[in-house]
Formats: structure tokens, sequence, C-alpha cells
């Protein structure tokens, strides 16, 4: 399958929309030959050949009937992202549809708080995120957003039918500030804004993962790296959901049972870049939940996780008490980007 129109690192930002996240397809206006829920699916395309049921063939994506009352179109798809926020760019993934492909496409954002009904989005404020723009078949088709506003939902367009059989919608989260006040926030949570911004080794899997919601499923729904084989260690940095004063980590290794990493330690980094000790090195078990107290009493915005010397994270959480300047800093930016 190739990939088409380039696009920067957006690509290695969170997928907002993913079912893992919280995303949803809540509405379609057709679906007769595959369902709408495919598209956001985290797991890649498959195709099974021969494989029919009383519709044709099955395809692991969204398909619609073909148009015979001669309209251009478009059939539309309304998707609610699981992180509300600021998307960089969009995967349109015609994986394996080949003579059912839409040959156009569009797609639009809107910001709608709460939980909407079908048809309060459908005459909800839409704006233009990717502007009706031809497709290939068989291709993840990249598009750049440029957009600054937050959105909460977005709707994919087909000009006029055919089959889509993933889309991601990559960006920044961008928290509500009404939810951080006198219940638990999670610093480095992904839904919270927090993201992994380098690392050293993602061979296995990539350290966003280890930001995700919910109990881990599987092994490569963590983070992990390759087996090393010098005298250094791994490590990934995370980008905190704003300034703040950590003082609880909580690490998972669960279904890492001969692969965790003997030891961790965590740094923090000040606004001015000045490095902080949290964690001394310590000793970590396979396949189970850990939590630690952290030292220091310094604001930092980004944390280093370091595993000695490799191996897998299944999940990680970081609590602490945000600052003045960072509850600020995450209102500022709610602010400007809603309207």
């Amino acid at each position: 399958m190739k990939s088409r129109r380039g696009g920067g690192d957006w690509f290695q930002l969170p997928d907002l929309a993913s079912r893992q996240v919280g995303g949803s397809v809540v509405a379609a206006n057709d679906e007769f030959f595959a369902e709408r829920e495919n598209l956001i699916k985290d797991e890649a395309p498959v195709y099974r050949t021969h494989t029919f049921n009383n519709k044709g063939q099955v395809y692991d994506g969204w398909e619609t009937r073909r148009r015979r009352d001669g309209s251009p179109g478009p059939d539309w798809a309304l998707i609610r992202l699981g992180i509300a926020g600021i998307p960089a760019g969009i995967v349109v993934d015609t994986a394996y549809f080949i003579g059912n492909y839409p040959p156009h496409v569009s797609v639009e954002g809107a910001s709608v708080p709460g939980q909407p009904s079908v048809d309060q989005l459908l005459t909800a404020d839409w704006h233009t995120l990717v502007p009706v723009s031809p497709v290939e078949g068989d291709t993840r088709n990249l598009f750049e957003v440029s957009s600054e506003r937050r959105i909460t939902h977005v709707r994919v367009n087909m000009h006029p039918d055919g089959g889509i059989a993933r889309v991601r919608v990559h960006g920044t989260a961008v928290p509500d500030p009404q939810w951080i006040d006198d219940i638990p926030f999670d610093l480095a949570a992904l839904g919270n804004g927090g993201h992994a911004v380098a690392c050293s080794d993602g061979f296995f899997s990539p350290p966003n993962n280890m930001l995700q919601p919910g109990v881990s499923r599987f092994m490569a729904d963590g983070w992990e790296t390759r087996r090393r084989r010098d005298s250094g260690n791994d490590w990934a940095t995370v980008a905190l959901a704003s300034e703040a004063v950590p003082s609880v980590l909580e690490l998972d290794t669960t279904h890492y049972k001969g692969n965790s990493p003997a030891r961790v330690s965590l740094d923090g980094f000040t606004a001015a870049g000045e490095q902080v000790t949290l964690l001394e090195p310590t000793s970590l078990q396979p396949d189970a939940r850990h939590r630690f107290r952290l030292s220091g009493d310094r604001p930092v915005h980004q944390v280093r996780l370091n595993v000695l010397p490799d191996g897998g994270i299944a999940r990680l959480r970081l609590f602490g008490r945000i600052t003045p300047a960072g509850r600020e800093g995450l209102e500022r930016r709610f602010a400007t980007t809603a309207e």
C-alpha cells in the first residue's frame, strides 16, 4: 500500500480520533456495504479474499452504496474525537479499496461542548480542515491541517461515494480547564495534552502508547524498545499538559514479563532547561503496577523516563500540582483555540 502527500512530523502526534482514546463514529448517512465503526479501529486494515456476506465482499472499512440518483454527494460520517484538540494532519487510508474508493474527500471540524446529539452536530458550525481533494485507492492519503482551532468532532465526506478503510486525526490535545480542579489530573495523559516528544528507541512500539487511557490490552499496547547491546540505557521524554510539580509516578509493566526494565529513574526539566532529579534509579517488577512518591518541589514542564537498560512500559501516569502559571497557560490556550 502506498502513501501520498508528504507530511512532516505531525504523524508522530497522537491520533485524537482513535477508539483506544475514546473516539466514536456517531453517525453516517450510509454504511450499506461496510460499517462506519471500522474507520477508527486501532489495528491496521486487513483484507481476506473471497470473504462474502449477504451484501458482498467484506471490507475492513466504511463503504457506502453506489449513488443512482445523479447527486454529487457527499456521503458523510461524523466522528467524535476521544481527545479534543488541534489537528495537525489527517490520514485518509483507502487500504484495499481499489475499484470502490471515492475520487475526492473533504474533512471538516467543529467544536461542540458536552455530549451533542446527531441532530445537533448536523447543524453545528463546521469549518474546513481538508478541502475537497483527490485521493488514490489502496493508499494512505496524508493531509496537513493549518487550523489552530480546538475541535471535538470531525465530519469525513466522500465525493460522491465509495469506501475508506481508516481515518486518523493526528494533533495536540487542548484540555478543558474546568476538569482540572478537585479531581485527579494526570499531567502526562494524552487526553490532557501530555505527549512524547523524543525517545531513544521505539522499535517494537512507540512511547505515546504508555500515555493512553485504560488498562494495557497486550504487550504492543505499551512502549517497548529493542534489546540493547551496549552500556547505555533507553529513555523517553514526555511534555506535560502544563508546568507542574509532580508528586506521584505510576508505572505499569503489565504483559511485560521477560522484557520489563530492571530499573527506572525519572528526571524533570524546568522551563529554563535545568534538569531536576525526581526519582533515583529504582527496581521494577515484571507484569506489575508500581507507585512512587517523587522528590523535589520545583516546577517542570517535561519529564524523562529512563529505563535501565531497556524493555517495556505498559502505562505511565504522573500526578502533581499545576502551578498558577501553568493553569493560566491552559486557560489561555483553551480560550484562544475555542474562538
